[in-house]
């Protein structure tokens, strides 16, 4: 069952090694492989024991897969496409020197990474909160930020966009891995059948969360500033509570 009562662990907030991950994180990459080589520092460093370890663990999967479909080509704008890796991973990126630094910190990442130690939560929630996090209030503002950069449209229809989808199947299909090999407790130890867990796992969908963080660009370039950065907020409130949904803690 999910635990519903308020938590009676208290998890470890600091890791010895988390000096090194703020090393590896204080240099902002400038290509793809300047992207990987930060995730396999984090990597690196982290313990079995640490939930943030299965998250960048997914996360570098995913960067490497889309690295190994950028040198195989076939895209329209792979300019474009390796920029917003870069400056989608930067956000993730930023979020863990401000955590691990003392700095600001947006609440659907802090969801994470406050219960980095809690053995009771499985290496997959930890990989999912952090998607979901990344995905749901990191991409759309990484698609604003490259467009305005690289001078592109934010529009359906366009070759960003199209690039921006044809990788899709390739992420689900990690993902979909993912919830398999990583559904055991923090440790390790496996779990027992726990149909509202699944449930809440199946029901994370990232060709959808893409393809909303799209629309949510497309808004987001219409708005007026003070608008649009209220729109952030809220979804950042959203994205938070839905973290602290996929983190329950398993008893």
């Amino acid at each position: 069952m999910l635990l519903e009562a308020a938590p009676l662990y208290t998890p470890m907030l600091n890791f010895p090694y988390d000096s090194a991950i703020l090393a590896a994180v204080g240099h902002a990459p400038a290509t793809i492989s300047d992207v990987i080589e930060t995730m396999l520092a984090i990597d690196a460093a982290c313990i079995e024991a640490d939930g943030l370890k299965w998250f960048n663990g997914l996360y570098l999967q995913v960067t490497q897969a889309m690295k190994s479909r950028l040198d195989a080509g076939g895209f329209t704008d792979p300019a474009w496409l390796a920029r917003l890796d870069v400056v989608f991973a930067q956000f993730y990126f930023n979020a863990l020197a401000g955590s691990l630094g003392g700095g600001q910190v947006p609440g659907c990442w802090q969801a994470m990474f406050s219960l980095r130690g809690d053995a009771r939560i499985t290496r997959l929630q930890f990989a999912l909160a952090g998607m979901n996090a990344h995905i749901n209030h990191d991409l759309c503002q990484a698609v604003v930020a490259t467009c305005r950069e690289m001078d592109r449209p934010i529009q359906h229809g366009s070759a960003c966009y199209r690039d921006y989808t044809a990788v899709d199947e390739v992420l689900e299909g990690l993902i979909d891995k993912a919830k398999q090999m990583l559904a055991v407790r923090l440790p390790g130890d496996s779990i027992p059948p726990m149909p509202q867990l699944e449930n809440l796992i199946a029901g994370f969908d990232i060709v959808a969360a893409r393809e909303h963080a799209w629309n949510t660009a497309e808004a987001l370039v219409l708005l007026p500033a003070p608008v649009a950065a209220q729109l952030l907020l809220s979804i950042n409130g959203i994205t938070a509570a839905l973290s602290k949904s996929l983190l329950m803690p398993i008893i």
